[in-house]
């Protein structure tokens, strides 16, 4: 009987296990899947996540977690983006998952960071700014700009300059407040004078 209790525990743990492992490769999103779920994305990101506009986002290179929160943020309207109105009513969480996977998938492209702004924008993102209590950058994004997938702090490097900066104005004014409830950006980001973001921005376009 014991024996044969251990036999039935064994296997109930070992179908638990394989539950989770399966709900971890679905919670991971299917590229494959992604691309054909992503052609609409593509009019404005591109067809690989390099959009060719600076205002529009790259989504090419980034982190899962962090693609999946802001569409589940845009289609709860958490966090506004006009032209995306409307486009992820339809979408579940797979769906968003799959599309997050595939561009998280593709290669980003690199800008060419304004020579008359690196050293600024450097120091800004490397040391940040100890008088107004703004800590270093590369503490959440990481030094080479890749951010972090486990936390879900987004990739920077090779950004347009123009969509990071828009973005940091944009905590600044508190237009946008999808950053959660410890206000990271928006604390970073008030601190922050327009030539200060646009220098931390160019930086950041061509850092790799």
């Amino acid at each position: 009987m014991k024996n044969l209790f251990t036999k039935k525990a064994v296997i109930l743990v070992s179908t638990l296990v394989l539950a989770s492992a399966a709900g971890l490769t679905q919670a991971q999103g299917n590229a494959a899947a992604g691309e054909s779920k992503a052609v609409v994305c593509g009019a404005c990101h591109g067809a690989d996540g390099n959009s060719t506009i600076g205002e529009n986002p790259k989504l090419a290179g980034q982190n899962v977690r962090y693609l999946a929160k802001q569409m589940h943020d845009i289609k709860s309207g958490a966090r506004t983006v006009p032209l995306m109105t409307g486009l992820l009513n339809n979408s579940s969480d797979q769906d968003i998952l799959d599309i997050a996977a595939y561009y998280a998938a593709q290669e980003k492209t690199l800008e060419g960071a304004n020579p008359e702004l690196v050293e600024l924008g450097e120091s800004i993102y490397r040391s940040g700014i100890a008088s107004l209590n703004v800590a270093a950058c590369t503490a959440c994004h990481s030094p080479t700009g890749q951010g972090n997938e486990q936390a879900g702090f987004p990739a920077l490097g090779g950004q347009h300059a123009t969509y990071t900066a828009n973005q940091l104005k944009a905590f600044r004014s508190g237009a946008r407040a999808n950053d959660g409830n410890s206000m990271p950006m928006r604390i970073v980001s008030e601190r922050l004078t327009d030539r200060e973001i646009e220098a931390l921005a160019s930086y950041l376009s061509g850092l790799n």
